[in-house]
């Protein structure tokens, strides 16, 4: 008999597996909210907690007991089985910054991947009890079905950010800047918060101007679930990308081409 893992793996089993790993990531994650932990800091001077870690590590061994033949890739603690071809991309906390500050605007992603293209893609809200999932074209938020907004002009258009900063040492500033003068709103929500934003029909355009594998590959299936594009800052494909930029989809082509004038 053929190993669970070895089977083709449909979307009736996989839904609820990323749920449950959201659903132990979460109960991990609300044991530390707002106590007293040591807030360490990484190489590039991003800070992690026992939360990020013990969140990640629980996220594992379920995958590893589930899936044995399955690979992961998590911020925390790195390759598991780097050449398999099913793989599991996990942030457990994307959005250290805000967990740390008592802030909600963080989540937990999970990302899977066949054959190194996300087929599956989960922000979860820990704290709002949200289960945002993508899959096979279709986006769901708590098991119903969600849509990027219709939004056809520029001026229309609510756009989301990380701080300006980062726009400003990784992609053309300027042309950022010009951009967020002429939408309707600019509002620096970052992380994966501003794309649920999007992808529930609350936004027209979340954009980060450096991203890292475990920060974006979950957000691929969710914005192209729910009738959105999503792309690299200048357009490319987002699986081979370093940057992302997520909007409704109509005035997709016109964002990138503001942005790199």
């Amino acid at each position: 008999m053929m190993s669970k893992s070895k089977m083709k793996i449909s979307e009736d089993e996989l839904i609820p597996f990323a749920k449950e790993l959201a659903d132990a990531s979460a109960a991990v994650i609300r044991q530390y909210f707002r106590t007293d932990y040591t807030v360490e800091s990484k190489a590039d001077d991003s800070p992690v907690t026992i939360a990020d870690r013990k969140a990640e590590e629980v996220m594992r061994h379920k995958i590893m007991a589930r899936f044995p033949d399955h690979g992961i890739l998590g911020e925390e603690h790195g390759y598991y089985q780097p050449d398999a071809d099913y793989q599991w991309v996990l942030d457990p906390i994307d959005g250290t910054k805000a967990f740390v500050s008592h802030s909600y605007l963080f989540g937990t992603l999970i990302a899977l991947l066949k054959d190194g293209r996300p087929i599956l893609g989960v922000i979860n809200h820990p704290l709002m009890n949200d289960f945002l999932v993508g899959m096979n074209g279709h986006t769901w938020l708590n098991k119903r079905p969600v849509q990027v907004r219709p939004c056809s002009r520029i001026e229309d258009a609510i756009l989301l950010s990380s701080p300006y900063w980062t726009v400003f040492e990784y992609q053309n500033g300027p042309a950022f800047e010009a951009l967020s003068k002429r939408v309707q709103r600019h509002n620096n929500w970052g992380d994966c918060h501003g794309y649920y934003v999007v992808a529930v029909g609350g936004a027209d355009i979340m954009g980060d101007p450096i991203m890292t594998p475990w920060d974006l590959l979950a957000l691929i299936p969710i914005i192209e679930g729910a009738g959105g594009v999503i792309t690299d800052w200048q357009g490319n494909d987002a699986v081979q990308g370093q940057s992302i930029i997520a909007t409704g989809g109509t005035i997709h082509d016109e964002v990138i081409r503001l942005l790199n004038p």
